[in-house]
Formats: structure tokens, sequence, C-alpha cells
């Protein structure tokens, strides 16, 4: 009988420690912050046409800890679902990416090499298919994310609103939240346009806690035409084949 009552002692104190952690990380978790996220995202993919400017300083943590600070611009013109041009500038890189809804194209302009191949029908598609078989990440990804089937809101552990804040003169709310692995900060613009203005991103498995800065400058209507989105290799550029790193992997 001992035994037994010792049992059903034990059972209710894990039942309840694991409530009352689930209770907390709930706690952790402010409905509105979640709501200014989701409505965040809900109107990013109402966008047909937009492009953004996004100046950013990336901090890289050398073998003995130090780190240093690398800055950059990105232009992006998107239109929705299928058509794609990214201008990356920064401190060790200079690319282009073109996507025309058939194929993929990344300049190293440097180096003056280019490599294409086909692609997917999607934006989204386009950034888990370079992720999963070449190991790249496509420039501003979370923007085709946020709103869409490859949220992962379920795995944010912590949301917060921080406060009222004024990005480039426009007025935002400031959010805080945090998954396994990683803090990151939004700076949404408040009104019928709730766009993102600004994003941090702090790297948790780093001791040395690297940050990713990215601030954006948004265009709804932008002007262009179809060969924004033709790529045209420039004079003297050499072809190379980029690596499916799976196949790698399996020989």
């Amino acid at each position: 009988m001992k035994h037994i009552q010792w049992l059903l002692t034990t059972l209710t104190i894990i039942a309840l420690s694991a409530g009352a952690a689930r209770a907390q990380q709930n706690a952790q978790i402010e409905p509105d912050a979640m709501a200014a996220l989701q409505k965040m995202g809900g109107y990013l993919r109402s966008l047909k046409t937009f492009q953004v400017e996004s100046i950013t300083s990336t901090e890289d943590v050398l073998e003995d800890g130090q780190k240093v600070l690398f800055s950059g611009t990105t232009n992006l013109l998107a239109q929705m679902p299928n058509r794609l041009r990214i201008d990356v500038e920064s401190d060790r890189r200079s690319r282009l990416w073109v996507y025309d809804g058939k194929q993929f194209t990344m300049l190293a302009r440097r180096a003056n090499y280019y490599a294409t191949v086909p692609a997917p029908p999607t934006i989204a598609q386009l950034a888990d298919m370079i992720d999963e078989k070449f190991d790249l990440q496509l420039p501003l990804e979370d923007l085709f994310r946020w709103g869409g089937p490859e949220s992962k809101d379920e795995t944010i552990t912590s949301a917060m609103f921080i406060g009222p804040s004024v990005i480039d003169g426009v007025t935002c709310g400031h959010y805080a939240f945090r998954q396994e692995g990683l803090d990151w900060q939004v700076w949404i613009q408040l009104g019928d346009y709730p766009l993102p203005r600004k994003l941090v991103l702090t790297t948790l498995t780093d001791e040395a806690r690297p940050q990713y800065v990215s601030t954006l400058k948004w265009n709804l209507a932008p002007s262009f035409n179809d060969a924004a989105f033709t790529f045209e290799p420039p004079p003297g550029a050499g072809k190379v084949v980029l690596t499916d790193v799976k196949s790698a992997a399996i020989k």
C-alpha cells in the first residue's frame, strides 16, 4: 500500500510540475505580441509587388572569441509569387540573385562567376530548395515565410511587447521573441501597413552572442519591367556548377 501511495504521490508531483512548466511558458507568451506578428505576416502575404532596401550589420566571431562587425546593403525586388531580384553589397561579398519562376541564377561579381539551376514555382519553395540542396540562404527569406505555411510560430517560447519606438521617422511597436537557440526582435510599423522596419537576431548557441541587425526601407509601388528578372551574364563571366551538398554527402 505504501508503495502505491508513493507512486501516486510521485505521479501527482510530476503532473503538477509539467502543468506549472506549461503555465510558465504560456505566461511568457503575450497574446498581443503574437497577434502583432500574425498581423504583420498576413499583411506581407497580401503584397503582390514590393521593393525593400536592407541596411545590415553582421557580427562574426573569430576563433579566439573576438567579435568583428561587417556592414552591407541588400536591395530586393519581388513580384509574387515567382519573380525575384536581389542585389547584395557588403564588406565580404558582392552578389546578384535572379529568379524568373523557372531558373535561379547567382552571380559572384568580384570573381565574375555565375551559376544557374532549375527552380521551383514559388519564392518560398526556392528558399527551401537552395537551402537544402546548396546550403545557401536566400537574403531576407523571412519576408516570404511570415504568415505562410512556413511560419513556425509554435517554436516561439517567449513573446513580449517592449514598447513604442521610432525607426527612420516611422512609429513602430517593438517586440521581442525567443525560440530555441535564438533571440530575435522586430519593430513593426503601426497603422494600416504593419511592415517590419527593423530586425535584430541574437544567436544563443555561441557564447559570444553574435548579432545580425537589419533596418528596412519599403517601396510598395516599385517601377520595373520583365528585364529586372532576366539574367544577362556580364562580359567575361564564367559559368560554374553549384555543388549539391546532399549528393556530395552521400558520396
